[in-house]
């Protein structure tokens, strides 16, 4: 542990800095979390079709699940969970 799933729309398989925000990533679950760098396992899946809404065009998404042995308190999720986004905000820029 901890496994980290990113699903991803394709519109983004050239804008987004998958490595980087898998290291990134996984440094920041060892900070705040405290596990062991080599338990740090990630895995991307490029989604083909992504409808938000009534659109299919022009739009993208990314959604980050990351599971953790059990034992992780309510603050050390939030932190976590404030890690991805910011790490998203830096990795993953549709469009640049």
């Amino acid at each position: 542990m901890p496994q980290i799933t990113v699903d991803y729309s394709d519109r983004l398989a050239g804008d987004f800095d998958r490595p980087g925000f898998a290291r990134a990533l996984h440094e920041a679950v060892v900070e705040i979390a405290a596990a062991k760098p080599p338990a740090c396992k990630t895995q991307f899946r490029r989604t083909e079709d992504t409808v938000v809404g009534p659109d299919a065009e022009g739009h993208a998404v990314v959604h980050v699940t990351l599971g953790l042995l059990a034992g992780r308190t309510d603050e050390t999720k939030v932190r976590l969970t404030e890690a991805v986004l910011e790490l998203l905000r830096q990795y993953a820029k549709p469009g640049d």
